[in-house]
């Protein structure tokens, strides 16, 4: 039985060992990005398979039991609320960036089409290597 138990500790501390990595990256992502929604998509990411991993890793070390319960809600909970709130930040942030043109571009539906069907055009122009 005793065997069991280090397997299970083992297992356990590899995916607290995979959590503390993710967060670890996510504080570098975090602090290296410039411009706030990609330190948001750096952390949000983060969070999510950060938490993931480490509360996994706490219901293998601890069994299946109520307690096992209880830390899956907390997963789901954060799985739901992180996604949603990183989403609200980042419309807030779009809606109310004052230099708009030096972060990212609005493109229109109809321009996108445009482009692709020249790049089509373009793919369909061009020599093959068997033909060239």
């Amino acid at each position: 039985m005793a065997a069991i138990e280090w397997i299970r500790f083992g297992i356990g501390g590899l995916f607290l060992l995979c959590g503390l990595g993710i967060f670890a990256i996510e504080m570098i992502g975090i602090y290296r990005f410039h411009y706030v929604l990609n330190r948001m998509h750096a952390a949000a990411m983060g969070d999510t398979l950060g938490i993931g991993f480490s509360i996994f890793g706490l219901i293998v070390m601890n069994g299946l039991n109520l307690t096992s319960v209880k830390l899956l809600l907390v997963v789901a909970f954060l799985w739901i609320s992180s996604p949603t709130s990183s989403h609200l930040i980042a419309r807030l942030e779009v809606t109310t960036d004052e230099e708009k043109d030096k972060h990212y571009r609005q493109v229109e539906l109809t321009e996108l089409e445009k482009e692709l069907a020249e790049r089509e055009r373009e793919e369909m122009d061009a020599p093959t290597e068997e033909e060239g």
